[in-house]
């Protein structure tokens, strides 16, 4: 079995006298979904946040392609290939959605912002910008302002600044919030062969995605994982059944 691009292991995280990550442990495997489900305050983002380097954890490790990256912040662990997507957009909304993808690019190329050049005519970041936006589908809304856009439009610009950073891991957080049936299904055909490029940590609320999506679950109640396994397994299991599935199983 090939060594996980992405390894959690024994990851604590208390607020006071709430645990928000009680002894979490958990992989991502080259070429997988694995998507994390639970409940409302289960403490899923949390979770992503500490994986992402928003929130230091109080112990336990996180290792990403055999390097342990817990000294590490967002910026430096996105440059190593740590791709997220926010459950709250972060786009810069009065930027069009071109120049959103361009930061992006830049950041990857390593370099500063340019102010003696004019930036949107620097064919080194218009181009693999737009290339980019043609993958998700948003290559005729380049000019736009983020503001804009419709709420998955947003979603997939979010995606498509993560694709720029050109990651070795994605963190999806709940890319499918808001969206109506037809925009999911749609975002659901996009990511299955996201997973080629890079695998995928996702959290999600909307089911019949991580059933259509996940190689494996991992189950997140109160902080704490209660099981991992195939769709098959998760379905099964009595107490994820008890705890948080009810009718989706």
């Amino acid at each position: 079995m090939a060594e996980p691009v992405l390894s959690i292991r024994e990851l604590r995280k208390n607020f006071g006298a709430l645990k928000a990550t009680d002894n979490v442990s958990l992989d991502l495997r080259p070429g997988e979904i694995h998507a994390l489900i639970g409940p409302n305050g289960a403490g899923k983002t949390t979770l992503i946040h500490q994986i992402s380097g928003a929130i230091r954890p109080d112990s336990g490790a996180i290792e990403f392609l055999g390097e342990d990256v817990g000294a590490l912040g967002m910026a430096a662990r996105a440059r190593k290939g740590l791709g997220r997507s926010f459950q709250i957009s972060s786009l810069a909304s009065e930027f069009s959605a071109l120049r959103n993808v361009m930061l992006a690019v830049q950041a990857a190329q390593g370099s500063s912002f340019r102010f003696f050049k004019p930036v949107m005519h620097d064919t080194s970041l218009t181009e693999p910008a737009l290339a980019v936006l043609e993958r998700v589908g948003l290559a005729q809304r380049a000019r736009l302002p983020a503001a804009e856009l419709s709420h998955g439009e947003r979603r997939k610009l979010e995606i498509a600044i993560a694709l720029a950073l050109g990651p070795k891991a994605f963190l999806f957080d709940e890319p499918m919030a808001g969206m109506g049936p037809e925009g999911s299904k749609d975002l659901t055909g996009f990511l299955d062969g996201l997973r080629r490029e890079a695998p995928i940590l996702l959290v999600e609320h909307d089911m019949d995605a991580v059933f259509a999506l996940a190689d494996r679950i991992s189950v997140l109640v109160y902080g704490r994982i209660i099981a991992t396994g195939t769709v098959d397994e998760i379905r099964r299991d009595p107490e994820v059944r008890r705890a948080y599935l009810g009718e989706h199983a």
